[in-house]
């Protein structure tokens, strides 16, 4: 499975970059916001830190033929750019041009099985169904997570699927055990899927017993 950050803090980028666990980020309008400054240089600074990974950079424009122009101005941006690009009808045949184009596309807000089913048809990069936005609507968005993976295995089609909206750890054990190719995460789960109390209280269990032997140095 790939991990994604998903934030534009460049900072907290290059913190877990240096780990090798980080296959790439998925910014959107809401964070880039949080961040302030130059979106475009925000984005190229994030290109740069992770020139090996993909980084999803999402579109603003609502009208199609606009969108349609500003999904080629961000996917030039850097070679590792993948243009999010929502779910919705409107944008289905800009969509498809896009796809023809060779442009990889991340289809964000994805919330149902036939949503991702046509992105499949299309031949998209990705497509990102939200788990925990699902679930504030009473509905289940882990299963949603099993039925694309069933449904992608079950014609071969080729789109990588992105969970996303995983807003704990619980979240994320779930879309590992749903077999999603990709898992985007803010960096508060991302470090909290990290570390086990179990874990810390063993070192120091062995430093404890370790102490008694009074060795100075070893070996």
């Amino acid at each position: 499975m790939k991990i994604f950050l998903d934030t534009a803090n460049t900072d907290d980028i290059k913190k877990w970059a240096s780990t090798g666990l980080i296959d790439g980020v998925t910014t959107n309008p809401s964070n880039l916001s949080v961040q302030g400054g130059d979106p475009t240089k925000r984005v190229l600074e994030i290109c740069s830190i992770l020139p090996d990974g993909e980084v999803s950079v999402e579109v603003t424009e609502k009208d199609p033929e606009a969108l349609y122009k500003q999904a080629l101005r961000i996917a030039a941006l850097s070679p590792n750019v993948v243009v999010k690009v929502p779910c919705h009808a409107d944008y289905y045949a800009v969509i498809n041009r896009l796809v023809d184009q060779g442009v990889s596309l991340n289809i964000t807000l994805v919330f149902s099985l036939l949503q991702g089913l046509m992105m499949c048809k299309m031949g998209v990069s990705m497509i990102s169904p939200f788990v925990g936005r699902l679930e504030d609507n009473g509905q289940d968005g882990v299963a949603l997570l099993v039925q694309l993976r069933e449904m992608v295995d079950q014609y071969g089609y080729e789109t990588e699927i992105l969970a996303a909206s995983l807003r704990n750890v619980e979240h994320f054990n779930a879309a590992v055990e749903s077999g999603a190719d990709i898992a985007t995460l803010p960096v508060a789960v991302f470090q909290q899927a990290l570390v086990h109390p179990l874990t810390d209280q063993g070192i120091a269990k062995f430093d404890a017993d370790w102490q008694k032997l009074g060795v100075s140095q070893f070996p």
